[in-house]
């Protein structure tokens, strides 16, 4: 049995982040000892390394909580885990996009700017006047 502090090293989790899991049921209720410490086994260090690696992948915290549901139940087709990960390449994909058009935008916006003097300054003047943009980044905010 592993002390809560133990279960946060192993997993790379931090002990607030753990009682937050447990709050909103992510992880289950540990048993308790005595003196009231939380005690973890194998099962709750294996669950956490789920919940800790999806959110590494970006996986929403009910995307992880379906993901929980579904590998509950081993005799399910596996079709709605590929599609709650079809979802999150999805997500993935989209912010990739968007980031590449505002680093095209800085790029160009850098390479204008003749690092002379702030009154003359090419980057301060495009970002007060988002017409000056070549690329619309708002949208791909959205």
């Amino acid at each position: 049995m592993l002390a809560i502090g133990t279960l946060a090293k192993r997993t790379g989790t931090k002990v607030q982040t753990i009682r937050y899991y447990e709050q909103i049921g992510l992880m289950p209720e540990p048993g308790r000892t005595e003196g009231g410490q939380r005690r973890y086994g194998n099962a709750e260090l294996d669950r956490l390394a789920f919940i800790r690696h999806s959110r590494q992948l970006g996986f929403s915290l009910d995307a992880i909580r379906e993901l929980l549901d579904l590998s509950d139940s081993p005799g399910r087709s596996c079709a709605e885990v590929d599609a709650i990960a079809q979802r999150q390449l999805r997500e993935v994909e989209i912010r990739i996009e968007r980031l590449e058009t505002l680093r095209t935008e800085l790029r160009r916006m850098i390479a204008e700017c003749g690092s002379n003097r702030v009154a003359d300054c090419r980057i301060l003047e495009v970002l007060r006047d988002h017409g000056q943009c070549l690329t619309d980044h708002v949208r791909a905010e959205r």
